[in-house]
């Protein structure tokens, strides 16, 4: 906990004054009252705590006295119920004067409560949690899962029998076990709490669906969740105008997928690109990254947020998929491709069962590859008010110069590795390639074997090595 010179960021932080996401203290703050913000901020959106400057610029004074604030800070975090996990606070210079500066970081896990009080933060003000605003928060975080609930007044005859017989069969299980006890092991349906013994046989008339059975499995889910769809519309041009095709996709999840892939392939238009080293025609947009942003949306989206639908917009240059609520539990903008957290559990791993998600968690890692593979602009990703938008850029023609068309005349006669064609292909589009790069277009690929493609390409002067270890770089050789 070394001091560090930070009087930009401190400065700039009092410029704008109390917030939401900041609050200071003088050095003698009761452990209660500093509790009460530091959880209030864990179940907002996180924040800064600054001890030691206040408006009359107390300061703390000497060691002994900040070791003293430490042990406050560590005391307020155990009163929070789940206990606090926050970063060490650090000691930072302003000037002369010490403080000490702690980060509730956005995105925790749990939801937190101070002697049973859920507490947030509106503006500078720390209060407590309306119940429809704490029910969300439980939901987000994953303490709640709307999944999981039943619908008041559904039966097991809302279910689509043919529905649930082809999913047994693609699972292809062995043993004897009835339909019912399949899908109650699979989290899609729930036994009524009467007290009946749980060695007892199953009764059916116990059983009733859970909201992910009637999105997976139902005859008509938007009878329960009306908005439970998707709306795509593809315009001609660059932005939002008069002119458009749409169409609204209902029913299941799965079938809803099927509709929208469908739409998507007829609507897109075809360019002349490089694939490899040859011209093809393809479409604007890489039909397995816009499969995989389809399947994240359905399986990862807030279905408690019963006003909107998933929507799809496909535009000229690009293509933005909109999904109702935000991130979900300890996920943010800056650990999205790594973090592993599911809003929908049961919703993805029937999905996953059925073929749509090749490998749980990493969608949006996929489409990052994809479009690296095909040269695209990388894609967006937003936290918008409610809901996540991902911004997907349609791919240009190609226009090579004569020279660029006779290098690849050139390179098609020396029977290289898919890998290496891919490598070409990017230095078409760029000045050079690192090793790093090249790990990124070919990520299922041990680095000894990226490494040895490299090396061939300059044995065989097709490309000029630059650099020396980290620093290496790889050009056309002209």
């Amino acid at each position: 906990m070394t001091g560090a010179d930070r009087s930009g960021e401190i400065q700039g932080l009092l410029t704008q004054g109390m917030g939401s996401s900041l609050h200071w203290f003088p050095a003698d703050v009761p452990v209660s009252r500093l509790a009460t913000t530091l959880v209030a901020m864990a179940n907002t959106r996180g924040g800064t705590v600054l001890i030691g400057v206040a408006p009359r610029s107390a300061q703390i004074q000497g060691v002994q006295d900040t070791a003293q604030v430490v042990d406050h800070i560590f005391q307020a975090a155990l009163l929070a119920d789940p206990p606090l996990v926050l970063p060490l606070p650090t000691i930072a210079n302003v000037g002369h004067a010490q403080l000490l500066w702690i980060t509730v970081p956005a995105g925790l896990p749990c939801v937190y409560n101070l002697e049973g009080r859920y507490l947030g933060r509106e503006g500078s003000q720390t209060n407590p949690l309306p119940a429809r605003q704490l029910r969300r928060l439980l939901m987000e975080r994953g303490v709640l899962n709307f999944e999981a609930q039943i619908p008041l007044h559904a039966t097991l005859d809302d279910l689509d029998p043919d529905k649930v017989t082809a999913y047994i069969r693609l699972l292809d299980l062995p043993g004897d076990e009835t339909p019912e006890e399949l899908l109650l092991r699979r989290g899609c349906l729930r036994l009524r709490e009467d007290g009946a013994h749980p060695a007892q046989k199953l009764d059916p008339s116990r059983l009733y669906p859970t909201y992910a059975a009637l999105l997976l499995f139902g005859k008509y889910p938007q009878q329960w969740l009306p908005n439970a769809s998707i709306l795509a519309a593809r315009f001609l041009g660059e932005g939002m105008a008069d002119r458009f095709i749409k169409q609204e996709m209902r029913g299941t999840l799965p079938d809803q997928l099927h509709q929208a892939e469908a739409f998507l392939r007829e609507a897109q238009h075809s360019v002349v690109r490089l694939v490899g080293l040859t011209h093809q025609e393809t479409p604007e947009y890489p039909l397995e990254a816009v499969r995989e942003l389809l399947v994240n949306a359905v399986a990862h989206r807030d279905y408690n947020v019963q006003g909107d639908n998933i929507h799809v917009h496909m535009f000229a240059d690009h293509l933005e998929v909109h999904s109702p609520g935000g991130l979900p539990g300890p996920m943010n903008l800056d650990n999205l491709l790594e973090a592993r957290f599911s809003r929908n559990a049961v919703i993805m791993q029937v999905l996953a069962d059925m073929g749509f998600v090749e490998r749980l968690g990493y969608g949006l890692k996929r489409v990052m590859e994809v479009v690296r593979q095909n040269n695209l602009r990388l894609p967006q990703f937003e936290e918008l008010a409610g809901s996540f938008r991902v911004t997907l850029y349609a791919a240009e023609a190609d226009d090579l110069r004569n020279g660029a068309l006779e290098a690849l005349q050139a390179f098609q006669k020396l029977e290289l590795n898919p890998r290496q064609e891919l490598a070409l292909n990017y230095l078409m589009h760029h000045r050079r390639i690192t090793n790093r790069e090249y790990q990124d277009l070919c990520p299922e690929v041990h680095s000894e074997t990226l490494r040895r493609d490299l090396a061939d390409l300059v044995e065989r002067n097709v490309l000029v090595k630059i650099g020396d270890k980290r620093a290496t770089y790889y050009v056309l050789k002209k």
